[in-house]
């Protein structure tokens, strides 16, 4: 993970953080990335949800139109990756709770 333990992508998430609300993160990641960056995040995070689910890649792919290829990275993210997926889901999860 050298390549993103630098100043300029600390000062990238720094910046994340300040963000409090939904409308806050909307307004500040189209300002900062293109419309197909933000869908592919946005399908790599339904994809992670449903492999928390136990979903088949097939209904995955049916429902989020991802490629197999996507939903293997993000299912070897979810495994043997940063552990950020199930950070995050987990903190989701207990926050609608």
């Amino acid at each position: 993970m050298k390549e993103i333990n630098d100043e300029s992508m600390d000062t990238l998430f720094k910046a994340v953080l300040q963000l409090e609300t939904v409308d806050e993160c909307r307004r500040f990641f189209t300002d900062l990335c293109t419309i197909s960056e933000l869908k592919s995040m946005s399908q790599r995070m339904e994809v992670a949800l449903m492999l928390k689910d136990k979903s088949v890649y097939t209904d995955i792919a049916a429902r989020t139109g991802a490629s197999t290829a996507t939903i293997s990275r993000v299912n070897r993210c979810i495994n043997y990756g940063s552990d950020g997926y199930n950070l995050v889901i987990e903190r989701m999860e207990n926050e609608d709770e």
